[in-house]
Order: structure tokens, then C-alpha cells, then sequence
């Protein structure tokens, strides 16, 4: 019989090669694995609720494991792992699941946000992206609004990525904005490749009067990246929240 177990961590992304497992690289899936498997003395390998890219930051982060015999204190294993000071990473619960409930399958969806600042400042270097001159935030939302729904986002999308579908859904897409300080929400079932990041280098574009809001739904449609903007930095990019049905009761 197997155990799954539900591990909730966050994790600075700046020493990290995202999540996922690479040769040559450093990743939080290999430096979690390793010290799960100093813990219970066995192989641990753990599927995550989705990747990162190299340079992104999670608040909040699922990852799934199965082991031949129970956990008995959770707590106790997250106060092992605290006390291995993984660096830059912080890992908060760990919770028995049904063995159906996959990390990354069962989501029902996927929380980001991306920071942006108009006035530099060396504490938020690395953690949220420098852009110079003023920006229309309102057309920017007029422009985010028009990709709420069921679309093909395959423009938005990191080309030669195996994926069985580019269709996604967006529940939400907001800029909210201070004078120095801007943070753009988006929340949908699932995210391709490189999305976030080319949707908010796109709706900078509007923002500096470089595109017109008229011209997204092309963009949409042609289903071709080099249509739309550039890709902003990786380091201003977080993951937030990841949903489950409520039946789970995760948090």
C-alpha cells in the first residue's frame, strides 16, 4: 500500500534553475528530493504542481510524494527539514491525500502575480522588474480584460514546448498600481510556457503607446509568439496560489 503525502513550500527562485529537475543545474525539486531522502532514508522523488522557470519565486508551492509506510508526525518532518536551512527554501506542511490527488493534475487552478517598480530601489533588485517612464494602466487593464475567457494563448507561448493543447482559461487579469509600484494578478486553469511573462511584456507595450489594444485580438489569433512583446524578466515573476477542489480541504 502507498502513502501520498502533500508537501507546501515557497522558495526564492534566484539561486534556483526553476523547479524542475536539470542536468547541470541546481533546482528546488533536486535540493527538496535530497533532503526528503536524508529524512527517510529511501529515494524520494516528487512531482510538483507545475514548473518554474529559472529566477521565478513561489509563495506558495504543492508538491506530492508516495512512501510504503506512514508519516507518523508531519510535524516533526517539517521541523527536520527547517533545520536544514535549504537555502532559499521554506517548506510549511505536510499533509496525508488520497492517492488520486495529484499535485499537478488535480489543480483546478494557478495564481501569479508580477511586480514591476517605476523608481529603482537596490532592495527590490532581483525581485520585481525596473521599467523606466509612465505607463497607462488603464488601457493596460482595458487590454488585460479582452484575455479573460477560453482562448488559444499559443502567441504567448514558448515555442517548440510539448504540450498536448494551448488552450487555457483566464479567470483574471489585473494591474493594481501605486505611484512607484505596480503588480499585475492572473489567475487561470492552467499557464503555457513563458506566458505570464509574454503577456506582461505585450501589455507593457500598450502601456508605452507601442501597440494598440486593437491590435491584441490579431495577436491572439495569429497564434504565432513573434506577434507578441518580448518577455519581461524572470525575477519579478511569482507563484501565489494553486487551487484544489475544496473537497481536499487544502489550504
Amino acid at each position: 500500500m502507498a502513502y501520498r503525502y502533500f508537501i507546501r513550500l515557497k522558495y526564492n527562485g534566484q539561486r534556483y534553475h526553476g523547479w524542475q529537475i536539470q542536468p547541470n543545474a541546481t533546482s528546488v525539486q533536486e535540493c527538496l528530493n535530497n533532503a526528503l531522502k536524508l529524512i527517510f532514508k529511501c529515494d524520494i522523488e516528487t512531482t510538483g504542481c507545475g514548473r518554474t522557470d529559472t529566477g521565478v519565486h513561489a509563495r506558495q508551492f504543492y508538491a506530492h510524494f508516495d512512501l510504503e509506510t506512514p508519516i507518523r508526525d508531519c510535524h516533526y518532518v517539517i521541523q527536520r527539514l527547517d533545520a536544514m536551512r535549504l537555502p532559499g527554501i521554506l517548506c510549511e506542511e505536510i499533509l496525508e491525500v488520497p492517492i488520486e490527488l495529484h499535485a499537478r493534475f488535480s489543480a483546478t487552478s494557478r495564481s501569479y502575480e508580477y511586480h514591476i517598480m517605476h523608481k529603482r530601489d537596490p532592495f527590490l533588485e532581483g525581485y520585481a522588474h525596473y521599467v523606466f517612464g509612465k505607463l497607462d494602466y488603464t488601457k493596460m487593464n482595458q487590454a488585460a480584460a479582452k484575455l479573460l475567457g477560453r482562448h488559444d494563448f499559443a502567441c504567448f507561448s514558448k515555442t517548440n514546448t510539448q504540450v498536448h493543447t494551448t488552450i487555457c482559461t483566464l479567470y483574471e487579469a489585473e494591474w493594481k498600481h501605486g505611484s512607484d509600484y505596480a503588480v499585475f494578478h492572473i489567475r487561470a486553469d492552467r499557464f503555457l510556457r513563458n506566458m505570464v511573462r509574454a503577456i506582461v511584456g505585450t501589455l507593457l507595450e500598450i502601456g508605452h503607446g507601442k501597440m494598440e489594444i486593437a491590435e491584441l485580438e490579431g495577436i491572439i489569433k495569429s497564434h504565432n509568439r513573434s506577434e507578441a512583446g518580448s518577455s519581461v524578466p524572470a525575477h519579478g515573476l511569482y507563484l501565489t496560489r494553486i487551487e484544489y477542489p475544496p473537497s481536499y480541504q487544502l489550504r
